[in-house]
């Protein structure tokens, strides 16, 4: 099974009812999409009482893919807020046990920064974190090209499956070292992901740490029909009993009308029985 969604779902006017409050975006997000990606964890390990308020305001088969927190994959810069690297890991198991525990987390999504290249001791750091969340499933997405190189391809998969990692697929731009190529294979037999970032090779290029517009310009993309029936065909491919589909692509606005489009290609279902709905494409009531 195909399920698809966004990353967030607090800027996708698309999909929400015009009758609609701001706190109900999530209730309307979830009329739409059975999952989504919950980024907010990346910045900080959120409390309890969000954890359970949004569990609570998703149908029952809604899933979270939680992106793992910063300093858990060495983006945080400076001194981590925390007694023990140990302790930061425990805290952040705590805060997504009510989703496990809900039957609604399908994965934590593992992204790695671009300067996070393939040696040893980086393998050692992902034996580390399959180390601390064991009990957990975890997604893990490179982007520094080195692992997918002619010589560390096959062993990098080979040990995403020995460590029980779910292979983070993403369709991106070739824009040297800190991008990686589309390599629609999975790791595990039940899940796979598939991140779409969108091809804006100009945007990918832009310097994150001087330019403070860089995620305004990196996920600026449009998937054109021909492009959204490529992906269909791959991705109908992947050998995973459930692969989740997530449209980063949304810095212009495109993601959500990406997404349906994609659904309305590979033949998924685009509208959740008893939920409001609306038509992206004429903005009217179903």
């Amino acid at each position: 099974m195909i399920r698809v969604g966004l990353t967030g779902w607090g800027d996708h006017p698309d999909v929400y009812s015009p009758a609609s409050k701001k706190t109900d975006k999530l209730k309307d997000y979830g009329g739409h999409f059975k999952i989504v990606e919950l980024d907010s964890t990346f910045y900080a390990i959120q409390p309890e009482r969000n954890i359970r308020k949004w569990i609570g305001e998703t149908p029952d088969d809604f899933g979270f893919i939680v992106k793992a927190y910063q300093g858990m994959t060495g983006h945080h810069r400076g001194r981590l807020p925390y007694e023990s690297e140990e302790e930061m890991f425990r805290l952040f198991r705590l805060s997504v046990g009510p989703m496990l525990e809900a039957g609604k987390l399908p994965m934590i999504l593992a992204q790695y920064p671009p300067w996070f290249d393939c040696t040893k001791e980086n393998v050692g750091v992902l034996r580390k974190m399959r180390e601390y969340l064991d009990d957990l499933d975890v997604a893990v997405e490179f982007r520094h090209q080195s692992w997918y190189s002619e010589k560390y391809r096959k062993g990098t998969l080979d040990f995403l499956r020995e460590q029980r990692f779910i292979h983070s697929v993403c369709d991106e731009p070739q824009a040297g070292d800190g991008s990686v190529p589309f390599v629609p294979e999975a790791t595990r037999e039940d899940k796979t992901l598939v991140r779409l970032h969108g091809r804006n090779t100009a945007g990918w290029k832009a310097n994150g740490r001087d330019d403070k517009k860089w995620r305004e310009v990196r996920y600026l993309y449009d998937y054109n029909d021909n492009e959204l029936k490529g992906l269909a065909g791959e991705i109908s491919g992947i050998s995973s009993e459930d692969v989740f589909v997530v449209f980063n692509n949304n810095s212009g606005g495109h993601a959500a009308e990406n997404a349906k489009r994609f659904m309305g290609i590979a033949g998924i279902e685009t509208a959740r029985p008893g939920a409001q709905q609306l038509d992206l494409f004429g903005g009217e009531d179903l």
